[in-house]
């Protein structure tokens, strides 16, 4: 008969198990495509938002612009007893209230906006998941064109879109949209400050903020629970 003290522990011959390397890697490799996935879902879902911002509300106040053009014969806030072919008879922006009632008066439908009342703002998420608003008006403004000399430019009236409240990601899909490049100098989308720009052979332009710069700044931060800093933009009507 064989001593109980001689007998192999029953915990002694257990000895616990840690993961190898290769159960290590597997898990770690699941967690990054997951990850990746959640990007991936989050940059389409932005690019989505975008394009339906561009769609629905920005193509929106263009066609309505061109629809009161057609069928008053002037310019939103242009006088018809002696028209001047621009925004407010070349005035201040023509925004808020006194612009949705010109449209509405004659006729016009106008985007549904934010909500009644708010018809001329759009609130979007920006890439730090933040809330921003688009505001729109209407203006005539000086709007660099090319001269009679190749690389030379001319300033003259145009009317134009006012878009208040664009992220450099923003900016960059609607620029994509509508010129089919992006550059903050050229193209019937630009930067406020550059659209009169006519300094001679002097190149194209990028947007003057990015994604990392916080709201009201233009020093890069990087800090992901920052609002993304924001630009105004000038799109050009046809007439």
């Amino acid at each position: 008969m064989i001593p109980l003290h001689s007998l192999p522990s029953r915990r002694a011959t257990h000895r616990q198990r840690g993961f190898s390397l290769v159960e290590l890697s597997v898990v770690l490799i699941v967690i990054g495509l997951v990850l990746g996935a959640v990007a991936v879902g989050r940059d389409l879902q932005r690019s989505a938002a975008n394009q339906r911002l561009s769609t629905d509300f920005i193509q929106g106040w263009q066609l309505a612009y061109e629809a009161y053009f057609n069928g008053v014969g002037h310019p939103p806030g242009d006088t018809a007893a002696n028209p001047t072919g621009r925004v407010n008879a070349g005035g201040a922006e023509l925004c808020g209230a006194p612009m949705i009632n010109a449209f509405l008066a004659a006729g016009i439908r106008v985007p549904t906006g934010r909500t009644e009342g708010q018809q001329d703002r759009y609130v979007y998420l920006d890439s730090n998941g933040n809330p921003q608003e688009v505001q729109v008006c209407f203006q005539s403004v000086q709007w660099a064109e090319p001269a009679a000399t190749v690389g030379t430019y001319v300033a003259l009236p145009r009317n134009v879109m006012v878009i208040r409240g664009l992220t450099f990601s923003l900016a960059g899909a609607l620029d994509q949209q509508i010129d089919g490049r992006s550059d903050a100098r050229f193209g019937s989308l630009r930067e406020s400050g550059m659209a009169a720009n006519v300094v001679a052979n002097n190149p194209g332009q990028i947007w003057p903020i990015d994604d990392r710069m916080a709201f009201g700044s233009t020093t890069p931060t990087s800090l992901d629970e920052s609002q993304v800093a924001i630009a105004t933009a000038y799109f050009k009507m046809m007439r």
